[in-house]
């Protein structure tokens, strides 16, 4: 990419602009947490069943449908609640990654700090800087988070008054934070990656008299059981007609094309507790 196109790019990319509101920054600033696919380095606890070639495939595909589900959550939003869409990436100096995987529309933010704690809440305050009212961190390993979760995420931020909206996973995590004001204490004395973030952070809000919105609970993917119940809900469950519907899952289309690919010609073997790849039985 030349410098000429790379400072377009740039331009373009800024992600603070709601195109329904004649060029005024959106109310609302989104960023999904991103990780480059480097194998050895993303969703390695996908490994095995799949290879860390596979697991690096799979987290591209997932970072390409959090962005596609801003960018339709965005064209759906209220008009006092628009959405501009970031990633917040890591490590520092993958620009040239995210900008050839990621639609121009969505901006770049580095949260490259060791404590992810620290990450999350340098990513609320560089979103409130580049003058939203408000800032959401978002996980990017539930690809098919539904839609009207964020519109009403950002529906929620645009009403008066200091409040925060989470979205609980079902492992005790959160996969969605919102903030109208950078409260560093709910990022603080968290034990981050256990059963107990959202809890924990819950009681920060708490401690602070901060009123919560609270989302239904989803799901991430992070070990094989959840890799299999996406599998089946992309199979089953959601088709790009049904992505924008209340609550339905958002089409991955991305991961599902890849899981397609992936299992083409073999399966996981659902008959026995230990996740592994099996042939298919040819006739």
């Amino acid at each position: 990419m030349d410098r000429a196109n790379r400072l377009d790019r740039q331009d373009v990319s800024l992600g603070i602009f709601d195109t329904t509101t004649s060029g005024a920054p959106a109310s609302c600033g989104i960023a999904f947490m991103a990780k480059a696919s480097a194998p050895g380095c993303a969703k390695t606890r996908l490994v095995p069943p799949l290879t860390f070639e596979q697991a690096a495939a799979l987290n591209t595909a997932f970072l390409q449908d959090a962005a596609d589900n801003l960018l339709c959550a965005a064209r759906l939003a209220e008009p006092n609640a628009g959405i501009a869409g970031y990633a917040a990436f890591c490590p520092r100096g993958a620009e040239e990654f995210f900008q050839r995987t990621l639609p121009r529309e969505i901006g770049l933010i580095d949260a490259a700090l060791p404590n992810f704690g620290d990450c999350l809440f340098h990513t609320i305050r560089q979103i409130l800087a580049r003058g939203h009212a408000s800032a959401v961190v978002l996980n990017s390993d539930s690809p098919t988070l539904p839609t009207a979760l964020l519109t009403e995420t950002a529906a929620a931020l645009a009403r008066p008054g200091d409040r925060a909206v989470l979205g609980p996973s079902s492992d005790g995590g959160y996969y969605l934070l919102g903030l109208k004001t950078a409260h560093r204490c709910v990022f603080d004395d968290i034990a981050w990656s256990t059963e107990h973030v959202a809890k924990q952070t819950l009681q920060r809000a708490h401690d602070i008299g901060l009123e919560i919105h609270q989302l239904p609970v989803w799901y991430d993917v992070d070990d094989v059981e959840s890799l299999r119940r996406l599998r089946a809900e992309l199979g089953n469950g959601a088709t790009p007609t049904s992505r924008a519907a209340a609550h339905r899952p958002h089409y991955a289309s991305a991961t599902a094309a890849l899981l397609l690919e992936l299992w083409r010609d073999d399966e996981f073997d659902d008959t026995t507790e230990a996740p592994r790849r099996v042939e298919r039985r040819r006739a």
